[in-house]
């Protein structure tokens, strides 16, 4: 039987790369599906806010994805079941470029970190 795997985003704080408390819940919940199929594989894909230069925003993505990966590797999933990386700016998921004046809320949208099963058995 099929079963549909509903793995949430995660956000982050302005230019920070930890994991919030509510991330952390949102976490456990991908960590109990890691356990539950042991040969499951997932890619984590981070991203910033666009208020920063597009360099600095790529390597806080790549520290978001960082602290994702590690974040499952301390619980006990093994690195090899884990990919990741940052995208920076490049995906913004609205219309928050730059010099377009946006919300805290519509800024926050953007700094996200998702998850992506690329295997399952």
């Amino acid at each position: 039987m099929a079963k549909t795997l509903e793995i949430p985003i995660i956000y982050f704080d302005l230019d920070k790369s930890f994991i919030r408390q509510e991330a952390a819940f949102e976490l456990e919940k991908v960590l109990a599906v890691m356990k539950q199929y042991p040969e499951m594989k997932i890619d984590v894909r981070s991203h910033t806010d666009s208020r920063q230069a597009q360099e600095y925003n790529m390597k806080l993505s790549n520290k978001r994805a960082k602290a994702t990966i590690e974040w499952f590797v301390k619980r006990g999933i093994a690195q090899s079941r884990i990919s990741g990386k940052g995208y920076g700016e490049s995906q913004l998921i609205n219309k928050c470029s730059d010099n377009i004046a946006c919300t805290e809320d519509e800024h926050q949208l953007n700094r996200r970190s998702e998850f992506f099963v690329l295997s399952i058995k």
